[in-house]
């Protein structure tokens, strides 16, 4: 009896070295706890229901762009403050609501990672009164769903530095002579005239990845218009559908593109919805239009999804994560991670 008792502490003794290695903290920092895109708010309930804290839940609650139906950017739990216990502090996302007129001047934001576990990332916003909170937060909407979203897409490129497809990876560094990590259950394959496209050929929550690319002749080449005339041109030639005259198109109408940082170079997101020309099938797309300097060339990385009775948006954040792991040729970054933090709009003065 007692030599089991001895094994069984043993076995636990490990447990918690094995799952809290990687913490900053220390041996004892616990794996955090919670699903996917959740969000806890720590907050007053009294400020969580005035115009405050209902600003806060409207930019946590806003609709992920580019999908063909509302879904929201996170998953919204909330707490006092005074039942934040040691078992909530474990979960991954966190937001903690300080409003105090005795300690602050000016809203601001604070962020930690690993703090009560790993991975996890808590960000607090410090205000001195409801009204300067809720006009910081509402200026710095996009600030604090990047936050979160690049956190878990983190997450996601942890896991495909050990468990993406090698397969993938080879032809691609062959093809264009870039590195990227892409999940491995994309096993179906097709390559072009400086393009090529792997996908899960699934019936339903189908994801897919894409690469082509083209020289670099045109200054307009990172408008909307250049990029949906681009893509319209490769996808017709590439992406056929189940019979002639079919092929791969992009609602111009429903196409939105904003400047973002890759691997420390300026691209070009591009995000909206595809459709099948001549069919009914279509889904949601995000692309990368990045400069390759040393070949004077363009590339292009895109993920899309074909689900229509499923949800997309984790189909669709956990293969944009794919995305920012790619890297042109000539890289001299290690590691793929996106950079987290947090930096507020200047029209708060915001130190």
């Amino acid at each position: 009896m007692r030599k089991h008792l001895f094994y069984l502490s043993m076995v636990l003794v490990l447990t918690l070295f094995s799952a809290c290695g990687g913490g900053k903290k220390g041996v004892f920092t616990p794996t955090s706890s919670g699903r996917a895109y959740e969000v806890l708010v720590v907050v007053e309930p009294g400020l969580w229901e005035r115009p405050a804290g209902r600003a806060l839940f409207d930019v946590l609650d806003s609709d992920v762009p580019g999908l063909p139906q509302s879904e929201r950017s996170f998953r919204i739990m909330y707490t006092a403050p005074s039942n934040y216990d040691a078992t909530l502090k474990l979960i991954r996302n966190i937001i903690i609501v300080d409003v105090n007129k005795d300690l602050y001047t000016q809203p601001k934001f604070k962020y930690a990672r690993n703090v009560y576990a790993a991975p996890q990332s808590i960000l607090t916003i410090q205000a001195p009164d409801e009204a300067s909170f809720e006009k910081f937060v509402e200026e710095n909407r996009q600030v604090i769903i990047d936050f979160f979203t690049h956190a878990e897409m983190n997450r996601q490129i942890s896991v495909l530095k050990d468990k993406h497809s090698d397969y993938i990876a080879t032809k691609v560094k062959s093809l264009f002579d870039c590195d990227v990590w892409v999940p491995g259950e994309l096993t179906s394959t097709k390559e072009g005239e400086n393009f090529f496209w792997a996908g899960t050929n699934a019936a339903t929550g189908d994801q897919n990845f894409v690469i082509y690319s083209y020289p670099y002749t045109d200054k307009d080449t990172f408008t909307k218009e250049y990029f949906v005339h681009k893509r319209d041109s490769v996808m017709k030639a590439n992406i056929p559908g189940a019979r002639e005259g079919m092929y791969m198109s992009t609602d111009s109408l429903m196409t939105d593109v904003r400047p973002i940082s890759v691997q420390g170079d300026y691209a070009l997101e591009a995000r909206g919805l595809w459709r099948i020309k001549g069919d009914f099938m279509g889904g949601p797309f995000v692309s990368h239009v990045r400069l390759d300097k040393a070949n004077q060339r363009i590339i292009v990385s895109e993920i899309f999804i074909y689900s229509p009775d499923k949800m997309k948006r984790n189909l669709v954040r956990q293969m944009e994560a794919s995305l920012y792991t790619l890297k042109l040729p000539g890289s001299k970054l290690e590691g793929a991670e996106i950079p987290v933090g947090v930096t507020a709009k200047d029209t708060t003065n915001n130190k």
